[in-house]
């Protein structure tokens, strides 16, 4: 019997889709170093991700857009983002382990969620780095296109040089139009 942990990355952000992550693994998987992504470097996640890859019974990955982080609310598009990823898995997992206090819904199997979850459990803490890696690529993908925010190096969270970007430049298209520092952004763009 097979339990997955599960775990997002990008709820806190002001651009960007949001990214979950789905893992199973052994009891010796081996790995050393496991931990909360936010814990760690980001050559440390690096580094973590091919032994991850490598060593778990199965893991996955799942995003949900801009679009739909608008359209549903950024809780809600995390869950989305967390079924996909579980609905990717190779192999179904008997049970889940969610970090934090919300389950994804519609899912077939027993969900127990775990608040500080990503440092408690090493399925977790897997799901958790590789939800922020692939993340932290796109970011860094989108900062080639929109390079006056910064994304490469803020990945989208509302850091003091990514607010003056949005004061200097205003929102781009992948900025969450809903979420406070844009939306407050769009209200002095449509005033002016």
């Amino acid at each position: 019997m097979f339990t997955a942990g599960v775990d997002e990355a990008g709820r806190g952000c002001l651009a960007g889709p949001v990214y979950a992550a789905a893992v199973i693994l052994p009891q010796r998987h081996g790995i050393r170093g496991l931990d909360d992504s936010k814990k760690l470097t980001p050559l440390a996640r690096e580094k973590l991700v091919p032994k991850i890859e490598r060593r778990a019974i199965a893991w996955a990955i799942g995003m949900a857009s801009l679009e739909e982080i608008d359209r549903l609310n950024i809780l809600h598009a995390a869950l989305l983002a967390m079924r996909r990823a579980i609905e990717a898995l190779p192999v179904p997992p008997a049970g889940l382990k969610v970090d934090g206090i919300h389950a994804p819904p519609n899912v077939t199997c027993p969900v127990e969620t775990i608040i500080g979850g990503d440092g408690k459990v090493r399925s977790i803490m897997a799901a958790s780095i590789l939800a922020k890696v692939a993340r932290d690529a796109e970011m860094v993908r989108l900062h080639g296109t929109y390079p006056d925010y910064c994304f490469d190096a803020n990945k989208g969270y509302g850091t003091p040089d990514h607010l003056a970007a949005l004061q200097r430049v205003g929102p781009c298209a992948v900025h969450r139009r809903r979420f406070g520092p844009v939306a407050q952004m769009n209200l002095v763009l449509e005033v002016a």
